[in-house]
């Protein structure tokens, strides 16, 4: 094979499995105010499996973020931020992690904020002590 042919067919396999690799940016919007909050909303993104890389912008309050698709998802992603105590476009943190939050760190919280993990105690690697069915340990929940 003629050295541009070969050339043309290496850059045709690897762009063709670049494509299949499934690798996506997408912005998500995280409450937060300081650099603080950008540290821990960033590290909380990486810390995912699959995720390349994540940078939160404090005027915008999105998070932009380049991740593996086969790898995990923005729900997960946004899962592992609202478990350290910031409240994303699908999940709420649960009120006792965002009080935990420095004074500087605490958002003003949307009072009609998703509710969908308003309770999550379940930390990483962590088994729920929550019966099954409800959101958190009680037989009822009126969140």
């Amino acid at each position: 094979m003629k050295p541009k042919v070969l050339s043309l067919v290496v850059m045709f396999a690897l762009g063709t499995f670049t494509a299949f690799a499934g690798e996506k940016t997408e912005k998500i919007e995280v409450n937060g105010n300081c650099g603080m909050c950008e540290k821990r909303i960033e590290k909380a993104a990486k810390s995912v499996e699959g995720v390349s890389k994540a940078d939160w912008d404090q005027e915008t309050k999105n998070l932009e973020v380049t991740y593996d698709d086969q790898k995990t998802s923005t729900q997960q992603i946004q899962t592992s931020i609202a478990m350290v105590g910031h409240d994303t476009e699908l999940f709420s943190a649960n009120d006792k992690k965002y009080a935990e939050l420095p004074d500087c760190c605490q958002y003003q919280r949307n009072e009609n904020r998703n509710k969908m993990n308003h309770e999550m105690k379940i930390e990483p690697n962590q088994q729920s002590n929550s019966k099954p069915g409800s959101c958190c340990g009680e037989t009822t929940c009126d969140k």
